[in-house]
């Protein structure tokens, strides 16, 4: 999951960044708000952790901007401020949590963690499941129902399923995929995702799974169940 942090305190802004990284996050820093409006309304972050107090333009005006434009992302504000209005002005304005400085940072991992498992509150062992595979988000196993075979994948892969699993049927184009998996800077080659996309299917096959990664000339990719497929 990819992480935004829109901080213009560059010491609190990088160890929060030191930090999630540990907890298996890809993690971007925006240090003005005029830069964390443009990232954040790319619609590719899980979540956002935003600064009230920012250069250019406040937290709370790139709030007001992320629900404008229907940005899904999670987000949590993040100010020296504590006094009550200040906290209803961000709930109310629809973001999903606020902490106050100073913190503790466990407590702002336990919150970004909070809000990245809700949805998937429903399942105790934060699974995705998506035909014949389940996803697991804490142990990052992957698990075939029909054969019952696992295997573990991590890293990029692991965060390419992911995606993929959260938007079945759908094709997802590879600028999608390279700007959520890469970040809007990334500068890696075409081969290199397929590269990751060729082990991927390698352990879905592994496990016994009928689920495909299909490739879509000209648009992108999709997962597909083998099975369905054939019955059409």
């Amino acid at each position: 999951m990819r992480i935004l942090i829109v901080e213009d305190e560059f010491n609190l802004a990088d160890a929060i960044k030191s930090r999630l990284e540990k907890e298996k996050y890809e993690v971007d820093i925006s240090s003005d708000g005029e830069e964390g409006l443009y990232n954040a309304l790319s619609n590719i972050y899980d979540l956002i952790i935003l600064d009230v107090m920012l250069p250019i333009t406040n937290g709370f005006e790139i709030l007001k901007e992320i629900k404008k434009n229907n940005i899904e992302s999670k987000v949590i504000m993040l100010t020296a401020k504590s006094e009550l209005d200040d906290k209803l002005n961000g709930l109310n304005g629809g973001a999903d949590d606020y902490i106050t400085k100073p913190f503790h940072m466990d407590e702002l991992i336990a919150r970004v963690n909070i809000q990245l498992r809700k949805e998937y509150s429903k399942n105790s062992e934060d699974l995705i499941c998506v035909f014949d595979i389940e996803l697991n988000l804490r142990t990052y196993v992957l698990k075939c129902t029909t054969t019952n075979e696992t295997i573990e994948i991590s890293g990029k892969e692991f965060m390419i399923l992911e995606y993929l699993m959260q938007n079945k049927n759908i094709v997802i184009s590879k600028d999608q995929i390279y700007d959520k998996i890469w970040g809007l800077d990334n500068e890696i080659e075409s081969n290199n995702l397929e590269a990751y996309l060729s082990f991927l299917r390698k352990k879905l096959n592994v496990i016994g799974s009928k689920v495909s990664i299909k490739a879509v000339r000209g648009l992108g990719y999709k997962l597909e169940d083998i099975n369905e497929k054939a019955k059409k």
